[in-house]
């Protein structure tokens, strides 16, 4: 007699089966557009272009500057200048007019003109002139009314010249009269003047002692002060000497 087995005991054979049930697939409201979609995009698509064209006819073919714009035409305008009717042409047999005078005479008089003779100076071999009148050769401007005369400018000049001078020399004379300058006389003059030349050659005298190097900030200073003396004594003497007439303020 066979033994039957028995499936071994578990907490799970207990348990009860789990129905699994699938969710329902939620489709879109425009599903059928899409799908209609779809399918004419793909029918479109199966050949290339329709698959029965009409042939064209042989006369209709593409001509050239068919696709341009064309453009509208444009009127021709005739512009009349006279707007009345001319008269016509007198015949052969019709005569003219007679017996019409007027003042106005159309025969100009035919003087001759007098003309100028020039005459031209040559100044070279090959025959190079010139006009007479404009070589220099013929005394034009010693012939002006204004020639050998001062211009009016300078006269002008001269004139502001003389009056400034007059003007200065009636202040010095006003300022000597105050009492308030001086003139100084020749001998002061030459005395100042003898002054100054022997201070300039003591000067001169200190500036060649010094020593050839200038290493200490006292030496290069002793230098510039001898230099700025001489220059000074130097533009006094030439005042002096160019000077000869010199007023001292009290």
């Amino acid at each position: 007699m066979a033994k039957t087995i028995s499936p071994q005991e578990s907490i799970y054979n207990y348990l009860p089966d789990q129905v699994h049930t699938e969710k329902p697939k939620s489709k879109s409201k425009f599903r059928p557009v899409l799908i209609l979609k779809d399918k004419t995009l793909k029918d479109a698509m199966k050949t290339m272009g329709p698959a029965k064209v009409a042939t064209p006819s042989p006369d209709k073919y593409l001509k050239k500057h068919s696709k341009e714009p064309k453009l509208p035409q444009i009127k021709e305008r005739c512009h009349r200048m006279c707007t009345t009717k001319k008269p016509a042409v007198p015949l052969r047999s019709e005569h003219p007019p007679m017996d019409l005078h007027s003042k106005r005479s159309l025969i100009k008089p035919t003087t001759p003109v007098p003309t100028k003779q020039l005459v031209a100076s040559v100044d070279s071999s090959r025959g190079h002139k010139e006009l007479l009148e404009h070589s220099g050769l013929v005394p034009k401007y010693v012939n002006k009314k204004s020639y050998g005369k001062v211009p009016e400018y300078l006269q002008h000049r001269n004139e502001e010249v003389h009056r400034s001078v007059d003007e200065y020399n009636k202040y010095l004379k006003e300022q000597m009269e105050q009492g308030a300058m001086r003139q100084l006389s020749e001998e002061e003059r030459q005395a100042n003047l003898e002054r100054l030349r022997t201070t300039l050659a003591e000067l001169h005298n200190k500036y060649n002692r010094l020593p050839v190097v200038m290493d200490t900030p006292t030496r290069k200073n002793r230098k510039d002060q001898l230099e700025d003396e001489i220059k000074q004594l130097e533009s006094d003497i030439g005042l002096f000497e160019r000077f000869k007439t010199i007023y001292i303020a009290k």
